[in-house]
């Protein structure tokens, strides 16, 4: 097919697109619209030995996966769960929150999710609040120097976890565009065969129309 074609299709089938797009942005905009909002609250604790030693840093560094591991118990649930007297099960708990470690900063985040936004900061900060007391427990049975401490950098900060309207709405208008492509080139092809006018005629077979017999009455 040569560009003009392109041009033909896209005058004759514009209008094609144009509602498709619109009809899939819209369905994805008014789907997310009606959906509840969803917050997430995170929470970040720093893992610090006590002194400046490689060889202290390198097993700090192998214990944050441990203490990953503790942390996102459901014990440690359960705790969170009596302190905060929530109205649901340890598991469920679990159910709403990450815990994962960045080696590179030393770090522990605790990223919560929740239908209320106060709610999912309270349990990130009590969850971090957990793990400096139970890091400072477990220091006084250490010396000073052989210690690893944690602290929470900041107080817990939350934002809109979901629905993510703007980027639905952008990507139902991709799929869209898409959908509406299949749809021409399916109608393009149900109708290549059909001739309708010289045009048509010399597009198909090549040859140039010298004259045309006129409609009789």
């Amino acid at each position: 097919m040569e560009l003009v074609d392109y041009f033909r299709i896209l005058r004759r089938r514009g209008w094609i697109i144009v509602l498709v797009a619109a009809i899939t942005a819209a369905s994805a905009w008014a789907f997310s619209d009606l959906q509840t909002p969803v917050y997430k609250a995170s929470a970040q604790v720093s893992i610090n030995p006590a002194r400046a030693d490689f060889g202290l840093a390198q097993t700090a560094k192998l214990l944050l996966r441990n203490y990953v591991a503790i942390i996102n118990s459901r014990t440690w649930a359960n705790d969170v769960v009596n302190r905060l007297q929530l109205d649901m099960t340890p598991d469920q708990l679990k159910g709403h929150v990450i815990v994962a470690s960045d080696d590179s900063r030393m770090t522990i985040q605790i990223d919560v999710t929740d239908y209320d936004p106060g709610q999912a900061t309270r349990i990130a900060n009590e969850w971090a609040q957990l793990l400096v007391e139970w890091r400072q427990q477990e220091n006084a049975q250490q010396r000073k120097e052989d210690q690893v401490k944690a602290l929470q950098i900041d107080p817990a900060t939350w934002g809109l976890f979901s629905p993510k309207t703007e980027l639905n709405t952008i990507a139902g208008g991709i799929f869209g565009l898409l959908l509406a492509g299949v749809i021409i080139f399916f109608l393009e092809w149900i109708e290549s065969g059909i001739v309708r006018s010289s045009d048509d005629i010399e597009r198909h077979l090549g040859l140039a129309i010298l004259g045309a017999i006129p409609p009789t009455e």
